[in-house]
């Protein structure tokens, strides 16, 4: 495997009893790459992700992320890592410069770097005017770039998103893609999982997951081309036919 790849896995497998959840799976992400992991409710990808940032063990199979090992570096993984997760990415009862100097903590960050990071996060976000406000009081889109920005605090070398932008406006998921694309040029991998398969456009390769085993992996191009396709949302739907 290439010294440039930051996510290497290798016929991971996690099962619950006699369920496989995720079957073998293997593929490696480059540094800096945007990688998409795509698949339909239940296909395994949240499991998959669980395993890779360390707070779930695997059945079998192996996997390093940022060059340490899922069963013996694991809080070593969490150093190295960004996550950002729809369900929940920020304390609604705190304020936006709460959220970053709670979070700046948490990542380990000095006190100075902690000032330096909000004050340089909240001029480029344009959220002078509202820094002191309730996260809670923040429109969606507002909320999930702070929170991919959080998740950027401590300069990690990869982010896992999920589903970052769901629930969010066009504009909005624009700008947020634009966020992705200037983290990944700085040299940060990311690794999205979205169900818009426009999105799916927008990333270096694209690996799809169904029943628990990745049935596709390229990129968004060369699958196109592959399944004599004009979209992503073909690729998924012959895919998801069998």
């Amino acid at each position: 495997m290439s010294n440039n790849n930051v996510i290497k896995v290798k016929d991971l497998t996690k099962m619950f009893g006699d369920f496989i959840a995720v079957n073998a799976i293997n593929f490696e992400v480059k540094k800096g790459e945007i990688f998409g992991f795509l698949g339909a409710n239940g296909a395994g990808k949240t499991t998959a992700i669980k395993m890779l940032i360390g707070i779930s063990h695997p059945t079998s199979g192996n996997a390093t992320i940022a060059g340490f090992d899922i069963y013996k570096n694991t809080e070593d993984i969490k150093k190295n890592i960004g996550y950002m997760s729809q369900k929940f990415a920020l304390y609604d009862d705190l304020t936006v410069r709460e959220n970053i100097t709670f979070f700046g903590g948490i990542y380990g960050l000095s006190r100075k770097r902690i000032k330096e990071k909000s004050t340089t996060l909240i001029k480029e976000l344009g959220l002078e005017d509202v820094s002191k406000n309730l996260v809670g009081s923040l429109p969606l889109g507002w909320k999930q770039k702070i929170a991919f920005s959080v998740a950027l605090l401590h300069d990690p070398k990869i982010v896992f998103l999920d589903e970052p932008t769901g629930g969010v406006d066009p504009i909005t998921r624009r700008q947020f893609w634009e966020m992705i694309y200037k983290a990944a040029h700085q040299g940060t991998t990311i690794f999205v999982t979205t169900h818009y398969m426009d999105e799916a456009e927008y990333c270096d390769r694209v690996s799809i997951m169904v029943n628990g085993k990745i049935e596709a992996l390229n990129t968004p191009k060369k699958l196109k081309s592959q399944f004599n396709v004009e979209s992503m949302n073909d690729v998924f739907l012959n895919l998801a036919r069998g």
